[in-house]
């Protein structure tokens, strides 16, 4: 754990020493879809050159649970190449995350069957996130297509971070 706290260290600081150069974010608006281990809807909101806004409406869904967050970003966006640019932001979440009903049978040294069935609940979710991936824009189309890692922090189901987990891919509309 140490080695990834320093990588992520390092990464961060070689990304934010590149020249401060503006990113021209070329439209106000853009919406579009998410699709990653988590699914859901995406909107932009460009605030200058290189600075916007993005709200996400996802749910992920496993054979135990189901998740369904409302996710604010407030991203950075910087050049990279012709039509490429990277971002990186910070924000926050909040959604419920409903546990299924699960039964389970378990067989006892006597031969007989024993039946358990837990009830659903739900929860509160509530998280810390961050986000840094890189965006496509298709050149004389008004699309693009970006991939991103967003990071976060549970507060309330587990407390832990999920690095891993979170990739998406998103293709949005720009208008």
């Amino acid at each position: 754990m140490k080695k990834a706290n320093w990588l992520l260290l390092t990464l961060g600081i070689i990304l934010f020493s590149f020249d401060t150069s503006w990113a021209q974010l070329n439209s106000q608006h853009a919406v579009g879809g998410r699709f990653g281990s988590a699914t859901g809807f995406s909107y932009r909101y460009t605030l200058s050159d290189d600075r916007a806004v993005e709200g996400i409406l996802s749910i992920q869904s496993n054979s135990k649970s189901r998740r369904f967050r409302m996710v604010g970003l407030y991203q950075y966006h910087k050049p990279l190449a012709e039509n490429f640019t990277w971002f990186y932001g910070f924000g926050g979440s909040v959604g419920s995350f409903r546990y299924k009903s699960e039964v389970t049978q378990t067989t006892n040294s006597d031969g007989s069957v024993t039946t358990r069935r837990t009830d659903p609940k739900s929860e509160l979710a509530l998280s810390i996130d961050g986000i840094v991936g890189i965006e496509y824009n298709i050149p004389t189309t008004p699309l693009s297509v970006s991939l991103d890692v967003k990071p976060y922090f549970d507060f309330l189901q587990e407390s832990s971070i999920r690095l891993i987990d979170p990739f998406g891919l998103t293709i949005r509309y720009k208008f």
